[in-house]
């Protein structure tokens, strides 16, 4: 490509992920004009006027529900995330949610900063007030986690070394997780077996359709009496009027979560917090680090790794002369990439494709460099969304 890479940042992103883009084949700022990517962290990017020359987005977070994922997807456009790169930060703040709950430490922090007199009237106060905050331990109770990925694998190994008994749900869970995830942890074969078993339930689940309300009043009541629910993933999978009923009526013993809203305000047993989960140094940095390294390899490379709408596509380079192909998942797209490269005299080195959902990814490695007017031609194949030239001559 001519000239350097040029990355737009909409926020604030962590020195130690940006120093991974080498100078001067990079240019990075907020005020960048025509980039071919964006990092961006919390800002809301769905009125935003993305321009045509932006060819990926990475979030250094895990969620991306500020990024317009559709459009891009009409554009052949990748949006990356950073998953799992905060799941230890979000593991320790679930586990200390636990023990808020559990010793009634935010009730308690309360009392004692309502306290008057001088200090041996407040520790009689405190003595004679301290029995209204007993709690309970969490070794030998049992912990319910919905949603067994990166964040919930860690936060089970955390409780199972606590001495809990650990239930686990995840009708989605992949191969992988399964193998990573202790045979101490028992299955549940429904979200319902699990909610009227668990003492406490965590949730690490994505906010989607099937997601949207996920614990409401139904699922409340069917909550084991006076257990306690903690949310760390999105403020939207809880009803949060549900709670407040199960919380008025003693069935719940306490809501921990990490979404102030305005009806959780002041109320009893409730510890919201100002969505802290992966607000740590160390992961923040993790986050960065993880999608610069994946934006590299996407704009130098082509190869796609934790893509949220793309499939994983990596493959090593035996040629100097590589396409990289988005398009929509249609029939005889490769036939028609080949026929074009075969007319034109060009042989395939190596070729992958595969697709996820809608969205699919080609890389062509061939044996001669593919002249512009070519390009055009397999970008003016219907369904082809984006086409780019990756000569490794070019790279950084």
């Amino acid at each position: 490509m001519a000239g350097p890479y040029r990355i737009l940042t909409l926020n604030k992103i962590s020195a130690q992920g940006l120093k991974r883009f080498p100078a001067p084949a990079y240019l990075i700022g907020n005020d960048i004009s025509g980039p071919d990517a964006i990092l961006v962290r919390s800002q809301v990017m769905h009125d935003m006027d993305i321009p045509a020359s932006v060819k990926a987005i990475a979030r250094a977070g895990t969620g991306t529900n500020n990024i317009p994922v559709a459009k891009m997807n009409a554009r052949g456009v990748p949006v990356f995330n950073a998953a799992g790169a905060n799941a230890n930060a979000v593991k320790e703040l679930v586990i200390a949610g636990m023990l808020l709950a559990a010793r009634n430490i935010v009730p308690a922090l309360h009392f004692t900063a309502g306290l008057q007199g001088d200090d041996a009237a407040q520790q009689k106060q405190a003595e004679d007030g301290k029995k209204n905050y007993a709690g309970i331990e969490l070794k030998g109770r049992t912990l319910g986690i919905i949603g067994l990925g990166a964040i919930g694998r860690l936060v089970a190994e955390a409780a199972l070394s606590l001495g809990m008994r650990v239930y686990g749900y995840d009708p989605g869970i992949t191969v992988d997780a399964a193998w990573s995830l202790s045979s101490q942890v028992k299955k549940a074969p429904s979200i319902e077996e699990l909610l009227k078993n668990s003492d406490f339930v965590t949730l690490h689940v994505p906010l989607l359709e099937a997601t949207l309300g996920l614990i409401n009043t139904q699922r409340v009541q069917q909550m084991k009496p006076g257990s306690v629910l903690l949310n760390f993933s999105r403020d939207t999978i809880v009803d949060n009027d549900a709670v407040l009923a199960g919380l008025a009526s003693r069935h719940l013993r306490g809501y921990v979560c990490d979404f102030p809203a305005q009806k959780l305000q002041g109320q009893d047993n409730v510890a919201a917090l100002p969505h802290l989960g992966a607000s740590t140094e160390e992961a923040e940095e993790n986050c960065a680090v993880m999608v610069v390294d994946q934006l590299r390899e996407y704009l130098e490379h082509g190869n796609l790794t934790n893509s949220v709408n793309f499939p994983t596509v990596v493959m090593p380079r035996e040629s100097p002369f590589r396409l990289a192909i988005s398009n929509s998942n249609v029939p005889n797209m490769l036939g028609q990439i080949s026929t074009k490269l075969a007319q034109a005299g060009i042989n395939i080195h190596n070729m992958m494709n595969k697709s996820r959902g809608e969205m699919a990814y080609t890389l062509v490695d061939t044996d001669s460099a593919i002249p512009a007017d070519l390009i055009g031609q397999i970008a003016a194949i219907r369904g082809v969304l984006l086409v780019r030239d990756l000569p490794l001559a070019e790279t950084a």
